[in-house]
């Protein structure tokens, strides 16, 4: 009875996410379509979207088995990061900026803009190529925290677990498109929201509440490099190692700034109404999904079993989720997996579509298709067919590293993300904001984020160790990742501020799409007009800028055009 329970929530789970799928493949019969979703994604879609590709089994089976085992309750702190910096300030900072120059500019990618923003075919290709090369292993890490549920609650072999979810989620992906993901994600995201409240009231009672799981851990003491023991510290407001904990807030909060998956949402939102609303709802869910699976991860040391070393639980990292609920009932259980499934397959859902359209999009067709391009039919083919590849190049990734004792989830995440963020973050910010940027910075960013992060990843596997304990502390890919961000977020400005200003005119016409006159610049509010684009921008007049509501705006300036 209790496997029963179990099998039924995934085969109805399975049926839901493939028919959704099949219900969009109307939506998928073109390039902007099956990116984009048309560019008229409503505001909980998008929100959910966002949200669901922020959070995946990474999060919570290894960054909150991890942190929480090192940090404790202050873990709370990098949930809460995500929610307020990864979630509400990119919404506010780059959402509505980022909407209305891609369209401006006709982009449906992010090599794309750098491309179009920066006039660089070459930035095009370079960019195209680093998602390529680091998303995969990102993706890969996806399957390894699932697989951990799916043997502890149906001891069914790990393979078997990856090659399961990698042919559920080529499915629908290949043929809804964006909005079949999109739709997927909400459900996935209500799932997600449910499950994460349940498990976290599931696990308190099993210590008899939450004022005595409290008690319990506050007993757990941590030894500080000194010798001395830090009694409470995993109860204490900031952990037993504040600095540490700080860099792993700023890599997966500021991080999303820079990740081609996560921006891509905002260039298919809807309206001015979605960016408002998609940011409320946006930010409440990681503050639920995050701050509650770290919070959760926060308590892994009552549920785990310290290895000899007496640093790291046994079995690893990423066996202190599973372990702390392998003792729940079996409908928490089944609940837990589903959970975690959706999370991972809201993420890999994203990810293939994000590398397979930047794979084409911007390699493939400016590479091989130059004078006559590659035409609708063969771009969607393409996409279509990189899916798969992405998917199943992955799978056989997570297969092999599972025998591997090199790299764990969070390890493997955090090189990919310290990579992408590193190289993406400030050239993509910035050209939204300074006309000055030149391309140049956009070169040298690619180069520390590919460097620092790749030195990390090879620092670790060849076992170095410095004396130094700046160098001993960047070796962490987390700690490298969140130094090749802020790296090019101070040079980037400085960079601007010595190279001569070049291409002002060009510049100057891109960044018109802010200034257009329609009642309200677009700063304000977004122009759902698709009609123009970057090639076909109208001169601009000098009246004055008439301030009034959103619904008011549209029909004004529908008037107005007609």
């Amino acid at each position: 009875m209790d496997m029963f329970i179990k099998v039924l929530f995934l085969v109805v789970f399975f049926a839901i996410m493939i028919g959704v799928g099949i219900y969009c493949r109307k939506q998928a019969t073109n390039v902007n379509g099956f990116v984009l979703g048309n560019r008229s994604v409503g505001p909980w879609l998008t929100a959910f979207a966002f949200g669901t590709s922020y959070f995946s089994a990474v999060i919570f089976v290894g960054y909150a088995g991890q942190f929480g085992w090192r940090f404790g309750l202050a873990s709370t702190w990098i949930g809460l990061g995500n929610a307020f910096i990864g979630s509400l300030l990119a919404w506010n900072i780059l959402g509505r900026r980022t909407r209305v120059m891609t369209q401006h500019l006709d982009s449906a990618t992010m090599p794309d803009f750098f491309k179009k923003r920066y006039n660089s075919k070459s930035l095009q290709i370079a960019a195209a190529v680093i998602i390529f090369v680091f998303l995969i292993p990102y993706t890969a890490s996806l399957y390894n925290g699932l697989s951990r549920l799916f043997g502890m609650a149906f001891g069914i072999p790990y393979s078997y677990c990856v090659i399961a979810m990698a042919l559920l989620t080529g499915v629908y992906v290949v043929i809804g498109g964006y909005m079949a993901t999109a739709i997927n994600d909400f459900i996935q995201g209500m799932i997600m929201l449910v499950g994460i409240v349940a498990v976290i009231v599931a696990v308190m009672k099993v210590n008899g509440g939450m004022n005595e799981t409290i008690a319990l851990l506050s007993q757990e003491s941590a030894k500080l490099p000194s010798g001395t023991e830090f009694k409470g510290a995993y109860t204490s407001f900031f952990g037993p190692d504040p600095i540490s904990l700080i860099g792993v807030v700023i890599l997966t909060s500021l991080g999303t700034w820079g990740l081609p998956q996560m921006v891509q949402k905002f260039y298919a939102i809807k309206s001015e109404k979605s960016i408002s609303t998609g940011t409320i709802i946006s930010t409440v869910f990681a503050i639920i999904v995050a701050g509650g699976c770290y919070f959760l991860g926060g308590f892994g040391r009552l549920f785990g079993k310290m290895s000899e070393d007496g640093v790291k639980p046994e079995g690893g990292y990423d066996a202190v989720i599973p372990q702390m609920l392998e003792k729940l009932s079996p409908v928490l259980i089944g609940i837990v997996v589903i959970l975690v499934l959706s999370a991972s397959m809201s993420t890999l859902s994203s990810l293939v579509l994000t590398s397979s359209s930047v794979l084409t999009i911007d390699f493939i067709e400016p590479v091989f298709y130059k004078k006559n391009g590659m035409g609708e039919k063969k771009k969607l083919l393409s996409i279509r067919i990189l899916i798969v590849f992405f998917i199943a190049v992955s799978a056989v990734i997570a297969i092999i590293q599972a025998s591997s004792p090199v790299m764990f989830i969070s390890q493997m995440m955090g090189v990919s993300w310290g990579a992408l963020a590193g190289a993406f973050l400030a050239p993509f910010m910035y050209g939204l904001y300074m006309k000055r940027v030149p391309k140049s910075a956009v070169w040298i960013n690619f180069v520390i984020g590919l460097g620092i992060s790749v030195g990390s990843f090879v620092c670790n596997l060849t076992g170095a160790k410095f004396d130094n304990a700046v160098l001993e502390y960047f070796k962490s890919p987390i700690n490298a990742g969140m130094l090749a961000m802020l790296a090019g977020i101070v040079i980037t400005p400085i960079i601007t501020l010595i190279a001569p200003a070049k291409d002002i005119e060009r510049v100057n016409k891109i960044f018109s799409c802010y200034d257009r006159k329609i009642v309200v610049t677009s700063k304000q509010s977004i122009n759902e007009d698709e009609g123009e684009s970057f090639d076909t921008v109208p001169e601009q007049d000098n009246k004055p800028v008439q301030k009034t509501n959103v619904n008011r705006t549209k029909r004004t300036k529908n008037k107005k055009r007609k």
